[in-house]
């Protein structure tokens, strides 16, 4: 039987190579005497194991990435030059995720000269021979995946380690200039604050990786260590040190780099390539989740022991959710990664440092409630969800969440202009998808959903939603809080409605912003209220941004972005008159009191003929 060549195409980073090296070792497992190949970042490849591959070949990506990285002429070459290798085989490690980046893979592989193409399937990508359906990011481990596709070829695709090189320290230096303290008796805790330069917004706060340097010092007398680059906060953490750690920031290769981790007992650090690196060692790790997507990249830790920290906040993960790459920036607000406090990555660090029993899981397990859901259909339109809902069956579901259970939930109302605001926006996407019910607000929903097939039964909307909640509250005994609106509005609108419904609980009134800073403030507020309910006018998507980073620590069982319900309800702003409003004609009441909504109102020819293109999708 002839030698097989494999060609096998990672051009991501660290983290992504480190994930890739349990299909290559597969691999080799399977082929011994294949001919395996690597076309891979420079800058990751030193932490390849060479006994997995035959040949290295460096992917340059400098300062730029994807599709202008592979037209620069040393790329392009390299590509060229795979034609005089021969393979049988190439294997794409990648999401076909961004229909601009297909044809250099295209290319790739027509330059390989390979009859057998395999790769992760999705509506973006056509030249493969075999595959693997992708099911988007997080369905699957990344090191899955990647198990997965080599199984086509007749590897294993069971879990394995990864596996990295590593180069010892004390050979390259001497063992008199070692890193870090040799005492046996204290734990050496390495730390890495930085995420790589692809998305700083998955750093932790440097002030909290501080907290925790310190307390691990003098309950542990770790000896601390800290890795990276020199543009990993490094320089501002340790300013703020109260003792002097060993600082090996800068100063080490990528094998190198694993091999101190190596020989530490606790790994701490945010997503980035290093986390990986730290994972495949051996080495424990706490790793610190905020909008990146942990389910597709948590510690790939076989055998080993990892705590995987995140905040649950509604709007995370916001960047690699299901097909698309999403905010790979995060928000400004940064809420998910400033709930993470420094006495739970602590507590989790001293867990393992002390060896006892992992917990089962850091996430809150699913709360059993005796609330009973109210049951309607769901559809999609653009891919936003839309809930058949009545007001009557609305307002049933809030009296089960008030009265049942104990956390909060989540309502959006949904119209055409949300939707198209949605299609370029992936933060507000990703909130009106995990939101608990989504009420067709608006009368363009009644038309798209009639000619998608799946009718609602009739508008609801907020405008009308806040009175009929404010009514059953009363009836009730629930207790509400308004959040928003300009000055006055709210408290003005919270007096009308208290005049119309003597028995009505307003429990808080402020009108505050969605900023980030402000965000504790508010949340204490609100709790100390003791609120049921709780309405935010900061329009949208803002107000519905705010819910979703902030719902898990609310106290309230329901909270719902309301737009402009206090100005209508308190009279600042007017709204249509009711055969308007029965005609579907709001939309142009409201245009010709306020001209210069003429700029969002273009958002609803384009939602139609969105619609008539697209449908669900």
């Amino acid at each position: 039987m002839a030698t097989q060549n494999f060609l096998l195409v990672q051009l991501a980073d660290i983290g992504n190579l480190v994930l890739t090296t349990p299909a290559i070792a597969a691999l080799r497992e399977a082929f011994p005497h294949a001919r395996i190949d690597l076309f891979a970042s420079s800058h990751a490849l030193p932490i390849m194991p060479p006994d997995l591959v035959d040949e290295m070949i460096p992917f340059e990506k400098g300062a730029v990435s994807g599709s202008r990285a592979f037209l620069q002429t040393i790329n392009f070459r390299r590509t060229l030059s795979l034609s005089r290798r021969d393979y049988d085989t190439v294997i794409f490690f990648h999401h076909f995720t961004l229909k601009a980046g297909v044809p250099k893979f295209r290319i790739i592989a027509q330059a390989s000269g390979a009859k057998r193409i395999v790769g992760l399937q999705n509506d973006n990508v056509n030249f493969l021979t075999d595959s693997v359906l992708d099911g988007g990011f997080g369905a699957k481990h990344q090191a899955q995946y990647w198990l997965d596709l080599v199984g086509l070829v007749g590897a294993d695709s069971s879990p394995r380690p990864a596996r990295v090189n590593r180069e010892d320290y004390v050979d390259m230096i001497g063992y008199q200039t070692r890193p870090f303290a040799v005492n046996r008796n204290a734990p050496k805790v390495v730390i890495h604050a930085g995420s790589g330069g692809y998305n700083v917004a998955r750093r932790w706060i440097p002030e909290r990786f501080v907290e925790v340097a310190n307390q691990l010092k003098a309950q542990q007398n770790a000896e601390i260590i800290f890795v990276g680059k020199r543009d990993d906060d490094s320089d501002e953490i340790a300013d703020m040190m109260h003792f002097e750690p060993t600082d090996l920031v800068g100063k080490t290769t990528l094998p190198q780099l694993a091999d101190v981790i190596q020989q530490a007992d606790l790994f701490i650090g945010a997503d980035s390539g290093v986390m990986h690196l730290a994972a495949a060692t051996g080495t424990p790790v706490v790793s610190i989740f905020g909008p990146s997507n942990f389910r597709a990249w948590h510690p790939w830790s076989v055998g080993g022991r990892a705590s995987v920290l995140t905040s649950q906040v509604t709007c995370s993960p916001c960047s690699y959710v299901e097909h698309s790459i999403g905010a790979r920036e995060g928000c400004e607000a940064r809420t998910c990664m400033k709930m993470i406090s420094s006495s739970r990555v602590l507590n989790a660090a001293e867990r393992i440092l002390n060896n006892e029993p992992r917990k089962p899981s850091e996430t809150p397990s699913e709360i059993e409630v005796t609330a009973q859901t109210v049951s309607v259909p769901r559809t999609t339109v653009l891919g936003v969800p839309v809930d058949a809902i009545t007001y009557t069956q609305w307002m049933k579901q809030i009296h089960e969440w008030v009265r049942y259970t104990t956390h909060p939930h989540h309502v959006c109302t949904v119209n055409p202009e949300f939707i198209m605001v949605a299609q370029e926006d992936s933060i507000f996407l990703n909130v009106l998808k995990r939101a608990d019910i989504c009420v067709p607000d608006g009368v363009g929903l009644l038309w798209a959903t009639r000619h998608l097939g799946y009718p609602v039964p009739e508008r609801v909307t907020g405008s009308d939603g806040v009175p009929m909640i404010a009514q059953y509250a009363a009836k009730y005994g629930w207790k509400l809080f308004f959040l928003g609106a300009g000055a006055g509005v709210a408290q003005k609108a919270a007096d009308i409605l208290q005049e119309q419904y003597s028995e009505l609980q307003i429990v808080g009134v402020y009108a505050g912003s969605p900023a980030g800073y402000e965000e504790e403030g508010i949340v204490s507020m609100v709790n100390h209220s003791e609120a049921d309910i709780l309405f935010v006018a900061y329009g949208a998507p803002e107000q519905d941004k705010w819910i979703a980073r902030n719902l898990v620590r609310l106290n309230v069982k329901m909270a719902m972005g309301v737009g402009g319900s206090f100005d209508f309800i308190a009279g600042v702003v007017p709204r249509a008159p009711q055969w308007m409003q029965s005609a579907g004609l709001e939309w142009l009441y409201r245009l010709i009191r306020q001209p210069w909504r003429f700029k969002r109102m273009l958002r609803l020819p384009r939602f139609v003929l969105a619609v008539l293109r697209r449908g669900h999708n």
